[in-house]
């Protein structure tokens, strides 16, 4: 494993004061434990354990699951205390409140509508009530959470338009971009075509899961048929050098999510990570947590791991937080105050500043960082 720069090791603390994005997280993945039990016994449901660390264990939180399909299992149990108004508003709020923690200032909270309809709310609910709970956090604790809406790669195309109709309904509302999550071997995004056409004709921002459970192929594919603004994952751009070149001309952001990388096989482990490689050639990267509850991680905990395991310094760090402040679905000026307060406060850290030796346990899960 790569050590950190000079030997020496940032510690965590420094890095959760640090200004920070979450571009690429998922709602139904970044509940609190105590929430589940407690929104199931409220609502009467069954859940394969009654007690958190039961729970952690049978949902697998922050180990290795071999694959995508494997890993996307965990999903079936948070979102059976998701079908309910109060529960979404809560567990939308309960998110960003856990970002501003850690002093994320600006995030984009991603899910499926579709999915949260097993007892009858309608869309129009359901995306309205998420939006409250951020709002809320919003006045609550300052962090700026939008909402991006997905369709699911192995559901029906249709269920995708349907999606697509309902990003486009709430633009301008808090719903700043369109997504394709899920199942991504043998389920083609340019099946969901007519939904990415939808999206793109209302000059609503696309990004697209890619690279991931598939070769490059994929995120060619997000790119060039479906109009992707950024790519989610993007793991294996790296086995097509004339892709990747056209991802770094022209921009394209990716959205790094290291451990879950790990968690689903999509990387034998942090060390092999492709991150530090897209960086050093230029491209745009930012990191995130994908799942704050089902990979058991924060942004800080994730940018420790890219120092700690990638040898990535407080430099390379600080110009991946500022990649993602300018990678945000955002109108320009919005961004651009974003950035300059950003960078103000980044300044405050300097680069050459001495490190703690020390390397927080807590910091480094061990499941993620063996082969």
């Amino acid at each position: 494993m790569p050590h950190a720069p000079s030997g020496r090791t940032l510690p965590l603390e420094l890095i959760e004061k640090l200004p920070k994005t979450d571009l690429h997280v998922h709602l139904d993945g970044s509940l609190r434990l105590s929430t589940i039990l407690e929104l199931a016994e409220r609502q009467r449901i069954e859940l394969p354990a009654k007690t958190e660390e039961g729970l952690r264990e049978a949902m697998h939180l922050g180990q290795n699951c071999g694959s995508l399909v494997e890993y996307l299992k965990a999903f079936d149990v948070t979102l059976r205390v998701m079908q309910t108004e109060e529960s979404l508003r809560r567990i939308a709020y309960e998110l960003a409140e856990d970002a501003a923690r850690e002093n994320v200032r600006y995030m984009e909270v991603r899910y499926a509508p579709m999915l949260h309809t097993r007892r009858g709310l309608r869309l129009t609910a359901v995306v309205e009530s998420v939006l409250e709970g951020l709002r809320k956090a919003q006045e609550d604790h300052g962090i700026e959470g939008n909402v991006i809406i997905c369709g699911i790669r192995n559901v029906s195309p249709e269920s995708s338009l349907e999606m697509a109709e309902l990003a486009v309904a709430y633009k301008g509302r808090g719903v700043v971009g369109f997504d394709l999550a899920g199942a991504e071997y043998d389920h083609p995004a340019k099946h969901h075509k007519a939904a990415f056409q939808l999206v793109r004709d209302n000059n609503i921002n696309v990004t697209i899961h890619a690279g991931e459970a598939y070769g490059p192929e994929s995120i060619a594919q997000a790119i060039h048929v479906c109009g992707a603004h950024r790519i989610g994952h993007g793991c294996r751009l790296r086995e097509n050098g004339d892709l990747l070149h056209y991802v770094n001309d022209h921009r394209i952001p990716l959205e790094c999510c290291p451990s879950s990388n790990v968690q689903t096989g999509a990387i034998r482990d942090l060390a092999s990570h492709p991150l530090k490689f897209y960086k050093d050639l230029g491209l745009r990267v930012t990191v995130n947590t994908d799942n704050r509850l089902i990979t058991d991680t924060t942004v800080s905990k994730e940018l420790w791991l890219c120092h700690a395991h990638l040898g990535m310094s407080l430099k390379d760090i600080k110009q991946i937080i500022l990649s993602g402040f300018k990678s945000a679905f955002l109108p320009f000026h919005v961004k651009q105050q974003y950035l300059r307060k950003a960078s103000e406060e980044l300044a405050a850290f300097k680069d050459d500043e001495p490190m703690l030796r020390h390397q927080p346990t807590s910091a480094a899960p061990v499941a993620l960082s063996q082969p």
